[in-house]
């Protein structure tokens, strides 16, 4: 059944949760604004990230501005299937340090995710916007199939390669701290937030609250945390095999990012040919809504240079 949320200049048709089997055992859910035979735009969200986190008022404004546009929960998110395979904290800081470990999938297994849920759409391609680890898992569907990809966008992520796109060292035990109950998680956030978020551009602690609530009711998985962090922790270097790409490409960096440092964006940027960086001053790693006309636009602006 859709729905359908009023706006300007028309009103936006909004579906229901639906489930998609992408293989591998895998089911999606995904959710869909606007008109299917408009462009079709693909948001990627990042690490323990459900598709809420991509806002229903910013998948409003890219519907209006012609994109069909699909959000959905990466495996081991939200109401997506989980993964398998046990990950320590032990594993996450051999990984950290450059030492091998075996990981239960890659950045590949969520980039092949992505292609299933866009073949049970039928959609033989798509505009492909990531964001942090889903800026990863779009510059990978770039690369591994291109055809499919008609523009990217890759917003506060990085290259892989380890000298750029560097966290703050302070975040890390944060990343690692247990969270055992739904109070903890909502307390929780609102620290990592007050680290990570837009000092240009600050979001009441009301209002991250509400949305660790969506979260946490959605379905929060520890253990699929923990095997996101290793497929990030263990990813390749991808700057050679950028080169290689031909589409538009925007890629969107906060200069205030203590997630990812923008050495990553200008990473991404300079290996990819033809590239447009758009820095935004007081931005760190979130998405906040002052800033939702600024992304829409600068969306809009890459897909019709395809």
């Amino acid at each position: 059944m859709d729905q359908s949320i009023h706006g300007s200049p028309a009103t936006v048709a909004v579906s229901d949760e639906l489930f998609a089997p992408v293989g591998d055992g895998i089911e999606l859910c995904y959710q869909t604004f606007g008109d299917p035979d408009d462009d079709p735009l693909l948001l990627v969200m990042g690490l323990g990230g459900p598709m809420n986190w991509w806002d229903t008022e910013l998948c409003t404004m890219l519907a209006e501005r012609g994109f069909y546009v699909v959000r959905y929960d990466n495996r081991d998110t939200g109401r997506s299937s989980r993964g398998r395979g046990r990950v320590t904290r032990a594993m996450l800081v051999s990984a950290f340090a450059g030492r091998r470990v075996k990981v239960p999938y890659t950045l590949d297994a969520l980039s092949d995710d992505a292609f299933g849920l866009l073949d049970h759409l039928g959609l033989e391609s798509a505009h492909v916007v990531g964001v942090s680890m889903g800026g990863m898992i779009a510059q990978t569907m770039a690369i591994v199939q291109p055809g499919r990809v008609r523009s990217l966008t890759s917003i506060m992520s990085t290259t892989g390669r380890r000298t750029v796109g560097w966290q703050h060292p302070s975040l890390f035990p944060n990343l690692l701290a247990k969270r055992g109950t739904r109070q903890d998680y909502l307390d929780s956030t609102v620290v990592v937030w007050n680290r990570i978020g837009s000092p240009g551009y600050p979001q009441s602690e009301e209002k991250v609250r509400a949305r660790a609530a969506e979260t946490w009711d959605r379905g929060i998985s520890g253990s699929g945390t923990l095997r996101h962090m290793l497929a990030v922790v263990t990813q390749p270097n991808r700057g050679p095999r950028l080169r290689a790409l031909r589409m538009p490409t925007l890629v969107v960096h906060g200069l205030a990012d203590k997630m990812v440092h923008v050495s990553g964006g200008r990473a991404t940027a300079a290996a990819i040919p033809g590239a447009e960086l758009l820095l935004i001053d007081g931005m760190g790693h979130d998405l906040p809504p002052d800033l939702f006309d600024t992304f829409a636009s600068a969306i809009r602006r890459n897909a019709d240079r395809a």
